[in-house]
């Protein structure tokens, strides 16, 4: 089974949690890590290329740090891009029965996220599952890294998470 692990993240070369974490992943087998950041500094996404790599997986993740309760702005424009590339394609089924999962990193607690300031952490990660639903993907609970530190990091249950 294809594991496509795709990744963004604004601030990529002073992360050390996400780095942490994508390099503990690396020696999974079946894994291919497609990092945004590094592969579209110019914010110019080959959408063609970005299907193709979907259509090899069997499961898909996004991986991100939560800002300002939403994804890097890379990852919205891989989205929409993306996305709606295949929505209007030959093959708008593409995702159809594919596994779609969220990792994402947060530096707040867990507590910041229970919905006393409005909206809890599967609330604000909805629209992102609901694209991947709305595409025919199996959408997975997601995976949240709360109070995240280098020094603490769950990283057993990170990588259980994306074998999974």
């Amino acid at each position: 089974m294809q594991t496509l692990l795709l990744f963004a993240h604004t601030f990529w070369k002073d992360s050390k949690v996400n780095k942490a974490l994508l390099q503990s992943a690396e020696s999974l087998p079946h894994l291919t890590i497609h990092n945004l950041s590094t592969t579209y500094q110019d914010g110019n996404i080959n959408t063609q290329t970005e299907i193709a790599l979907l259509q090899k997986a069997d499961k898909i993740f996004f991986q991100f740090p939560l800002f300002w309760f939403s994804t890097p702005a890379l990852m919205k424009e891989w989205q929409d891009r993306v996305l709606t590339g295949i929505l209007y394609s030959d093959n708008p089924k593409l995702l159809q029965g594919k596994k779609f999962g969220i990792i994402t990193t947060a530096y707040g607690e867990k507590s910041s996220y229970d919905g006393h300031h409005g909206y809890n952490i599967h609330t604000l990660l909805s629209p992102i599952n609901h694209s991947f639903g709305y595409l025919g993907c199996d959408v997975q609970e997601a995976f949240c890294i709360f109070s995240a530190n280098v020094n603490t990091l769950p990283t057993q249950e990170y990588l259980a998470k994306l074998k999974d």
